[in-house]
C-alpha cells in the first residue's frame, strides 16, 4: 500500500515538474514524462490489487466451520 502511495505522489509531481516545463517554453527529459505518463497507471493497479487481495482475505477468514 505505501508502494501504491510513493508511486501516485512521484507520478503527481513528475506531472507538475512536465507542466511546469511546458509553461516555461522548455522540454523535460524523457525520464520525467515517462513517470508522469506510467506511474499514475501502475500506482492505480497496485491499489486495486491491493483491494483485491482485502477482500479475498476477508472472505477467506469469513468461511470457517460452525462448531
Amino acid at each position: 500500500m505505501v508502494l501504491a502511495a510513493v508511486i501516485a505522489v512521484l507520478s503527481l509531481v513528475a506531472v507538475g515538474t512536465v507542466m511546469a516545463l511546458a509553461f516555461g517554453n522548455s522540454v523535460a527529459p524523457a525520464w520525467v514524462t515517462y513517470s508522469a505518463l506510467y506511474g499514475l497507471p501502475v500506482a492505480f493497479i497496485l491499489m486495486l490489487l491491493l483491494v483485491l487481495d482485502g477482500v479475498a482475505a476477508r472472505r477467506r477468514a469469513g468461511k470457517r466451520e460452525p462448531r
